[in-house]
């Protein structure tokens, strides 16, 4: 009965779709794992728009948010696209945790451009790994799924940019 209960389940999650099973897996996989990076990105950049201080308080507060909504805005249509696709995402915080790459900064105190730094780092880890999605995408003739991450990957090319920039003008 159990094993009947549980096939029931999974096939109410199970979404008629034009890719193979093997495509929908390992997409699923990657853009889930992506997603909690993307999570764990947003959290990070809301906690240093939260705790800047100094002279350009105002500037990178609001670079931040406006990353931080960037980043927000990401989340559904990724997680949505994995549903499209068939397969099952993120379901916690815990999920999240499991499966995050980028590192969480628990620091008490992160100097400004200490943040901005790792910041830019980081959203160059992201645009590595939607660039790597993105390869996986063409492999299976995903085009739907690549064209958003092309959008993404732009958007986050300009994060980095922004943050190079704010660097550099802040070093001389």
């Amino acid at each position: 009965m159990d094993q009947i209960d549980n096939f029931h389940r999974a096939a109410a999650l199970k979404t008629p779709t034009g890719l193979g099973e093997e495509a929908v897996k390992d997409i699923s996989a990657a853009a889930t794992a992506l997603l909690a990076d993307v999570f764990a990105l947003y959290i990070k950049t809301k906690n240093f728009h939260w705790h800047m201080s100094g002279p350009n308080f105002r500037s990178y507060h609001l670079l931040l948010d406006a990353h931080g909504e960037e980043l927000f805005a990401i989340t559904d249509p990724l997680a949505e696209r994995v549903r499209k696709l068939g397969g099952t995402t993120l379901r916690s915080i815990g999920d999240i945790a499991r499966q995050q790459r980028i590192a969480d900064n628990d620091a008490e105190y992160v100097h400004p451009h200490e943040m901005l730094a790792e910041l830019r780092e980081d959203n160059g880890v992201v645009i590595a790994k939607m660039r790597a999605l993105h390869e996986l995408c063409d492999e299976y003739r995903d085009v739907a799924t690549a064209s958003l991450l092309e959008n993404w990957i732009d958007q986050g090319e300009m994060r980095v940019w922004f943050l190079f920039e704010t660097l550099r003008s802040t070093n001389g």
